[in-house]
């Protein structure tokens, strides 16, 4: 697939670096395209970050781009959606792409350290990075 915008990988370490979690770097610099406002993706994804709350669970840079592909393509109808086996399709592509890429979803795996050479595996910036990039693929290169 081909993306027919220009990258913007490199926005989401700028925000990430201001100081916003992984979800909301990925979902504030993608937001315009799916229709809402930076300060309500901010809001909305704030509850992803350390892996859902702190928790360390599913990584936030994913949660940011899985919230990115409800809000690219849910229809919002709630007895009988046409949109929703396609937005779950979109959701398992992403979050499948990070998972081969990177060996988990899980944020206290991703940012375990290396036995013998004390290094995290994957810091936040790789994830972020990561899961940007399959955004941009899977959600953006019509």
């Amino acid at each position: 697939m081909e993306i027919l915008m220009e990258s913007r990988i490199k926005k989401t370490i700028e925000l990430h670096d201001k100081g916003y979690n992984c979800a909301q770097a990925v979902a504030c610099t993608y937001c315009d395209l799916v229709g809402i406002d930076e300060q309500t993706a901010l809001r909305a994804t704030e509850a992803f970050g350390a892996g859902m709350g702190g928790m360390q669970a599913t990584c936030g840079a994913v949660s940011g781009a899985v919230f990115l592909a409800g809000l690219k393509n849910a229809d919002g109808v709630v007895g009988a959606p046409k949109s929703k086996a396609k937005t779950y399709k979109l959701s398992k592509t992403i979050v499948e792409a990070f998972q081969q890429k990177n060996g988990t979803t899980v944020c206290c795996e991703l940012k375990a350290k290396d036995p013998e050479t004390g290094k995290v595996t994957r810091d936040c910036a790789g994830c972020i990075m990561d899961a940007a990039a399959i955004a941009e693929v899977v959600l953006f290169s019509e």
